[in-house]
């Protein structure tokens, strides 16, 4: 779990190691990592996954998410930014397992503020979902003992539309804390009962330019 995360979040590392020079020099240069939880409600469908006449109910998408991003704010009030949301643990899924990936990339709005301790923030962009699938299994004998497995078996891909509303409040001119609501559109999410997939989370992020100017 630790891994999956420390890769996915290593590109917005190399991307911080290298653009720190840049963004102290042109723009605002930021990168978060959060937490949260994202939902959506099960399909309702019962599936044969082994064949076997023992039909499988779908869950509930749930779970505790991972966060990680980064953005570059090219005025006091407009920029980009990219994020990727991973589900920190396997989820159980019709016999199998199920670990969710949500990426996205956006326009950001930053509007007016009087405080400029607290910065409000608009975001809006599309992506992609990965929805991997694993086959757990566990093996035992008189000699070894019992052993598992956990064979990846494929992955479904979606397209997303994501908007999101969150509010930075900087403990520093530099560090900041910042709950964020997402509602991400996932085109034809069968596998779950809805396409919109909310998501509640609050990361802590660091601002490498100057955020009040």
């Amino acid at each position: 779990m630790v891994l999956k995360f420390v890769r996915l979040a290593a590109p917005f590392v190399f991307a911080l190691c290298f653009s720190n020079q840049f963004a102290q020099a042109q723009a605002d240069f930021d990168v978060h990592f959060g937490v949260g939880t994202a939902q959506a409600s099960s399909s309702g469908q019962a599936i044969d996954t082994f064949n076997t006449g023992n039909y499988l109910s779908t869950p509930k998408l749930v779970g505790t998410f991972g966060k990680v991003g980064a953005d570059i704010m090219l005025t006091p009030h407009f920029g980009i930014g990219g994020q990727a949301d991973l589900r920190f643990s396997q989820g159980s899924y019709a016999g199998l397992n199920y670990r969710p990936v949500f990426y996205d990339f956006n326009a950001i709005y930053a509007p007016l503020r009087a405080d400029k301790k607290i910065v409000p923030e608009f975001q809006g962009g599309l992506g992609a979902v990965s929805l991997k699938f694993y086959y757990p299994q566990q093996y035992c004998d008189a000699f070894a003992g019992c052993s598992s497995s956990n064979t990846y078996l494929e992955s479904s891909n979606h397209f997303q539309v994501h908007m999101a509303a969150g509010v930075r409040f900087y403990l520093t001119p530099h560090l900041f804390i910042r709950p964020q609501i997402d509602a991400r559109y996932v085109n034809n999410f069968f596998q779950f009962g809805s396409n919109w997939v909310p998501e509640y989370s609050a990361s802590v992020g660091w601002s490498f330019g100057s955020h009040e100017r």
